[in-house]
């Protein structure tokens, strides 16, 4: 059961007129100029299957964003840390269709982060969510509030063997194949959970 099947209401979710409900929803039946985006899911506090569910689950309530594969579980020693200072991660990558500009869907992976109690106090420090936008379509920008894609992604198995599961012919965009990007870094620390599953929201 994810975080919020038990009853309550995603407080990430703010009203929405109607009338663009149904323009979002036109958008995306008719597939009118929606953009492929890649976000990168972890947590290493709490419970990491749930809070990855929930994040999963609250991405596909947003307007204007459809969740079209959601990849394995990955564990993940701790990045940029002592393996042993921190829980391991739990990780996974969801491909979402959206017609949300990158801005727009930058805000919404915050609000799920702070729906998840995320806190910001040291970098590399534990947390029970983190949401990256690891690309958007082709996208390549060095603007600071967003760039895309993800600085860090090419050297970050955790991101790459998962995205890698659910599209392997994916590119990264400047940065190239991502299978090939997978090859050249280490998968130490970085294991397939065959035990976990997210679920793909219906």
């Amino acid at each position: 059961m994810t975080a919020f099947a038990e009853g309550r209401s995603d407080p990430t979710v703010q009203p929405v007129p109607a009338s663009v409900v149904e323009q979002v929803d036109a958008a995306d039946s008719t597939l009118h100029n929606p953009k492929r985006a890649v976000i990168s899911l972890g947590s290493n506090l709490g419970n990491r299957l749930e809070t990855l569910q929930g994040a999963v689950d609250a991405l596909e309530d947003t307007p204007g964003v459809r969740v079209k594969a959601v990849s394995p579980v990955y564990e993940t020693e701790p990045w940029g840390v002592r393996a042993d200072s921190q829980p391991s991660y739990f990780n996974a990558v969801v491909v979402l269709r959206t017609t949300l500009p990158p801005t727009s869907l930058l805000e919404r992976a915050h609000a799920v982060e702070e729906a998840f109690h995320r806190v910001r106090d040291e970098r590399w420090g534990p947390r029970t969510i983190d949401v990256d936008i690891v690309a958007y379509a082709d996208v390549v920008s060095d603007d600071p509030t967003l760039t895309l894609p993800h600085p860090r992604a090419h050297e970050r198995a955790f991101v790459l063997a998962p995205w890698h599961d659910v599209e392997p012919e994916a590119e990264l965009p400047g940065r190239g194949a991502v299978a090939q990007l997978l090859a050249a870094v280490t998968r130490d620390g970085v294991a397939a959970r065959a035990d976990l599953e997210l679920q793909l929201p219906e």
